[in-house]
């Protein structure tokens, strides 16, 4: 079994190399994986989640990468 990998928001904006209001917008996108848990510090998704949706919706990210 994987390790379970979590990202808040500041991850998030690096993954997508934006800035925290852009972060906060996608977040908050209906399409956006719902968080698995809300701390006091914020909200925090599993990063597979994360790369899931990006490999999605953010195809020129993944240009990039490759």
């Amino acid at each position: 079994m994987g390790d379970l990998r979590l990202v808040a928001s500041q991850e998030i904006q690096e993954m997508l190399g934006v800035s925290r209001t852009r972060a906060y917008q996608i977040t908050n996108s209906k399409t956006f994986p719902d968080p698995v848990a809300v701390l006091s510090v914020g909200r925090i998704w599993r990063a597979d989640d994360v790369e899931r949706w990006i490999k999605a919706h953010r195809r020129d990210l993944q240009d990039s990468e490759e």
